[in-house]
């Protein structure tokens, strides 16, 4: 039977993989299929724009399912109308322009500050990128500002027809300083269209996210995409977790070093991890025409 869970504001792996519930105000995490977790932003009334505490849940709930033996892939959704509509504005930034607005800290102090700020909210972004499972975001509505932070750093990105995307940071006065600038033209590979989008901020739909290569694929509604994620990480979580995780790492790995040093890396990561039983179970799994089933990691 599967269940949903409850986040807790301390939380061991073992704790995820027992408890009945993992669920906060603004994130919650349903395992829809065996070993397969859809983390869903659940803030609908503010079309699940972020704030403070809904950055430092939804990293929590991420940092737990990458240490959960239970989960082998992860999908990323959103509650209600929109997938997300950025930061919100009032709560998500409140804490910087206190920092910016106080006269009483000295200006190096105050910049290390901000540093600091930034830097944890990058964190929960680049956890995504950390969590050794397959991580895939399921798109509908609009993907503005942190929205597409977020996406860059998940490993497939999918959306319904009606999604609308913008990078949409220098409309509130600030460089996009959490991962969209740093990521999305290693995803996409034009850097005409990268500057295009980040400088005029402007909308586009998922068709052109397609033809850029921001998503690799289009459904035509909401339901219709959410049930694909659904199939496409149960897919996965068949797959040897061995094998899928060591490809996440190497793939990553290839994308910032050379072919040589990534060539070195996954013969230095296979010298250990070819030695378990999943290549065996593999084998002999087609050799008997049956499906073969994996251990845990």
């Amino acid at each position: 039977m599967l269940a949903s869970r409850r986040l807790l504001p301390q939380i061991s792996s073992r704790a995820l993989s027992t408890s009945p519930a993992l669920k906060s105000s603004e994130i919650s995490v349903k395992e829809e299929r065996p070993y397969v977790y859809n983390v869903k932003l659940n803030r609908p009334a503010k079309l699940n724009t972020f704030t403070m505490d809904m950055w430092r849940e939804f990293k929590k709930a991420i940092d737990s399912l990458a240490d959960d033996p239970k989960c082998r892939s992860i999908i990323i959704s959103g509650e209600g109308k929109a997938f997300c509509a950025g930061i919100d504005i009032a709560h998500g930034l409140s804490d910087i322009l206190r920092i910016i607005q106080d006269d009483t800290i000295e200006v190096g102090r105050k910049g290390r500050l901000v540093r600091k700020f930034i830097g944890e909210i990058q964190d929960c972004y680049t956890a995504l990128e950390r969590c050794p499972k397959p991580i895939i975001a399921s798109i509908h509505s609009h993907c503005l500002g942190a929205g597409i932070d977020l996406i860059t750093a998940c490993d497939i990105r999918v959306a319904s027809q009606d999604a609308i995307f913008s990078i949409r940071e220098v409309d509130v006065g600030l460089a996009a300083d959490i991962g969209t600038l740093n990521r999305i033209q290693k995803v996409v590979g034009n850097d005409s269209w990268t500057r295009d989008v980040a400088f005029t901020a402007r909308d586009f739909g998922a068709d052109e996210a397609l033809r850029f290569g921001l998503i690799s694929r289009i459904y035509d509604d909401r339901q219709s995409l959410l049930e694909n994620s659904i199939d496409m990480a149960a897919r996965i979580a068949e797959k040897s977790p061995i094998a899928v995780q060591g490809t996440k790492e190497t793939l990553n790995y290839a994308r910032e070093h050379s072919t040589d040093d990534s060539l070195n890396f996954i013969k230095t990561w296979n010298m250990s991890q070819l030695l378990s039983t999943d290549l065996l179970s593999s084998a002999m799994a087609v050799m008997n025409k049956k499906k073969a089933t994996y251990e845990d990691v």
